[in-house]
């Protein structure tokens, strides 16, 4: 048997590519196009949406092809007596109330690290009221759902897409808002 020196096997390839020269092309690219699309999206231009969840309003959204490139927004809109789909996704969530009364439930994430990473979700969930003005934080892969109890309730739901990105997609629509 012959005795291979490192350089011998530094040199062994799978035959020659661009992928680097891609990159920086697709870099100019990406940049002169990025040039082009709006600092301000105007109300008229941002989508409505009959969702899983319910009635949305895409505020910025990776589609809308905005200069935001890793937030993700959106107004939910709940009359009194409704209530949003139920997920979870392995991204966090930041709610404002713009308006109206109401209440979530959070599932919370029980994991345990041992042979293998293995999860699930309490069986009882946390109960938060909330109502004008306040400010909801949903953790990462928190089942979690919006009940309105008064008025008409106006969420705007903040998440960075940035996990989506990192390959983290996970998003599981468990139950969906009533006539969906």
């Amino acid at each position: 048997m012959t005795q291979w020196d490192e350089k011998d096997f530094a040199h062994k390839a799978a035959g020659f590519v661009s992928y680097r020269a891609d990159e920086v092309a697709a870099s100019k690219a990406f940049r002169a196009e990025y040039e082009t699309r709006p600092d301000v999206v105007h109300a008229e231009d941002m989508p409505m949406e009959k969702s899983a969840d319910g009635l949305i309003k895409h505020l910025v959204n990776e589609k809308m092809n905005t200069r935001e490139c890793c937030v993700e927004a959106y107004m939910q809109f709940l009359k009194a007596g409704e209530q949003s789909g139920k997920h979870r996704h392995m991204w966090e969530e930041v709610i404002f109330v713009v308006e109206g009364e109401g209440h979530d439930l959070h599932w919370d994430l029980e994991f345990e690290c041992a042979d293998e990473f293995e999860w699930s979700w309490k069986a009882e969930p946390k109960t938060f009221t909330w109502e004008r003005g306040d400010f909801i934080y949903i953790p990462p892969f928190t089942l979690h759902q919006h009940f309105c109890t008064k008025g008409e309730a106006r969420l705007i739901v903040i998440s960075n897409r940035i996990v989506k990105e990192m390959g983290f997609n996970w998003f599981d629509q468990i139950e969906n808002a009533p006539g969906y």
